[in-house]
């Protein structure tokens, strides 16, 4: 019988590649979102819908909307850095406290798998020394620090009846449905395409792993199917060790796929966060596990894509395709509170 798993988060980046490559691998699929990027829809793929979605906030999640689950994947979260520093205080009751309560209804309801998304931001400003998870966290931004926090405080409800995994994902790539522009190879690709130019107003020195979306989506799946015991507590980077790059590689990767692109450089970076990471644990403990895509075939596979639905500057510009712009269009437009809670439209009207 089909393991029964609730992806929170379905309708986002990862969530739209996610929820169909589990249903495909024979997963009981059904998803949770709010439906803050239901305007954004950047392609059709094979498979367009879950069968099964719950509107909810993660913070209203009771044990009765988790009943029957086998495995909860936590992905709904405020996803970026630039974002989660727009209201430091509200990132904190989302990310943090609200994945705490989300995990807590999980125990209480009996769900016996939770693997929750982290991410390699956690190391926030490194040296020369590749990074692992036994490194010291150093968190830049509020949305690392949640990370790090849920990592401390859902890590410390694991037992025998309730198995917490902890993915740290590198920076992810690649296309979905869900598109997000906000990431930087995806970024890069799309000023590629549109303006035929990368103009860096950084000198693109900074290290950032990054890690395809689908692989995103094996790392998940592999967990799943994992024994319980293997991956108990355990926190494990996503991501390949061939896969660290400076940004400036990052340009020049993209502008080979996009041929007549030109590419220049700026002063150096006062963003601080920069990180190489190691990626052997997680082929240790999940030895199925390994990353398809690299850089250079994840910008083939987004030019390929370009040029089949034609994207123009306006869709790559568009609100939805960058969390923050959305977020605050919803905000500017009394859509949502300042809690990023949906608005009351009768109390609006009255």
């Amino acid at each position: 019988m089909s393991m029964k798993v609730l992806v929170t988060g379905s309708e986002g980046y990862i969530g739209a590649v996610l929820a169909p490559f589990l249903l495909e691998q024979g997963f009981d699929v059904t998803g949770l979102d709010t439906g803050f990027y239901r305007d954004g829809w950047l392609y059709t793929p094979r498979h367009t819908t879950l069968p099964r979605c719950l509107c909810k906030d993660i913070r209203d999640v009771t044990p009765a909307d988790l009943e029957g689950f086998e495995a909860v994947v936590h992905l709904a979260e405020l996803s970026n850095d630039p974002l989660a520093q727009r209201d430091p205080a509200v990132t904190f009751r989302i990310n943090h406290q609200g994945t705490v309560h989300l995990a807590r209804q999980c125990r209480a309801a009996g769900v016996p798998r939770f693997v929750y998304t982290s991410s390699c931001s956690v190391y926030g400003l490194g040296t020369g020394d590749l990074k692992d998870e036994t490194s010291a966290p150093n968190p830049q931004t509020a949305y690392a620090e949640c990370k790090v926090l849920v990592e401390r405080d859902v890590g410390a409800m694991a037992s025998p009846q309730f198995t917490p995994t902890f993915l740290r994902n590198a920076t992810a790539y690649g296309p979905s449905p869900r598109m997000r522009f906000d990431l930087v190879l995806n970024n890069l690709a799309g000023l590629a395409w549109t303006a035929r130019e990368i103009r860096m107003t950084s000198d693109g020195t900074p290290w950032r792993p990054l890690v395809h979306v689908e692989d995103i989506a094996r790392a998940i799946a592999a967990t799943l199917r994992a024994p319980r015991e293997a991956v108990q507590g355990q926190v494990m980077n996503v991501g390949d060790s061939q896969a660290n790059y400076q940004i400036r590689d990052i340009a020049e990767i993209v502008s080979r796929a996009f041929p007549g692109c030109t590419v220049s450089f700026g002063r150096p970076d006062p963003d601080t966060r920069s990180y190489r990471v190691s990626f052997e644990k997680i082929r240790r403990i999940l030895p199925e596990f390994r990353c398809a895509h690299d850089a250079a075939s994840g910008a083939e596979e987004l030019a390929r894509l370009f040029r089949r639905i034609d994207l123009s500057p306006e869709t790559f510009a568009f609100r939805a395709f960058t969390r923050l712009k959305q977020l605050d269009y919803l905000s500017r437009t009394r859509q949502i509170d300042g809690e990023c809670r949906w608005a009351d439209p009768h109390r609006e009207a009255a």
